[in-house]
């Protein structure tokens, strides 16, 4: 059985007819060519296939996409905003955070979910936010500090980020840990 579906995604209306048993995933990728988002376990423990609904992150290999119409869904390709990378694109880029990059994009769109709800988060905060996403390249370091980055340069604090792009710790927010 099939369904047609008007879903909006990275902020353009998009209809597709499929399977009502395929899954957000596979729709992204097989559907809208959205192949960002990645397979990963396919059974919701690696945080790969991570995307926003209305600003949530979800893991979209456990979601159907028959529940989602007329929400918000973004994808990594959504973060990108007039040709400009996100600020924490920027970070993982600037920073090495991306090793072989599989998972890198379920993380960005969950960090900035966290950042949208808490623009100042500890590197506590960050690390139990993330807890859902696996990498298993970088040791999660890295990433760590390109969310604290993006964050310091989303607050404007020039100081912070500054020090944080040299890889040393410094600013208002580096005081708090």
């Amino acid at each position: 059985m099939k369904a047609t579906l008007a879903l909006r995604v990275n902020g353009e209306d998009r209809d597709v007819v499929v399977p009502v048993h395929k899954t957000l995933l596979e729709v992204l990728r097989e559907d809208l060519g959205l192949t960002g988002t990645k397979h990963g376990c396919e059974l919701g423990e690696c945080g790969t296939c991570t995307v926003l609904v209305d600003g949530t992150p979800v893991l979209s290999c456990l979601t159907l996409p028959v529940e989602l119409q007329g929400r918000a869904i973004t994808t990594v390709e959504g973060l990108a905003q007039c040709g400009r990378l996100h600020p924490l694109q920027e970070a993982f880029t600037e920073l090495g955070a991306a090793q072989c990059g599989y998972c890198t994009p379920g993380i960005l769109v969950a960090a900035k979910a966290l950042l949208d709800r808490d623009p100042a988060p500890t590197r506590t905060d960050v690390a139990e936010w993330l807890a859902g996403n696996l990498c298993r390249c970088t040791g999660y370091l890295k990433i760590l500090e390109a969310v604290d980055l993006a964050a310091a340069r989303m607050r404007g604090d020039a100081a912070a980020a500054g020090a944080r792009a040299a890889g040393r710790a410094g600013g208002p927010a580096e005081a708090r840990r």
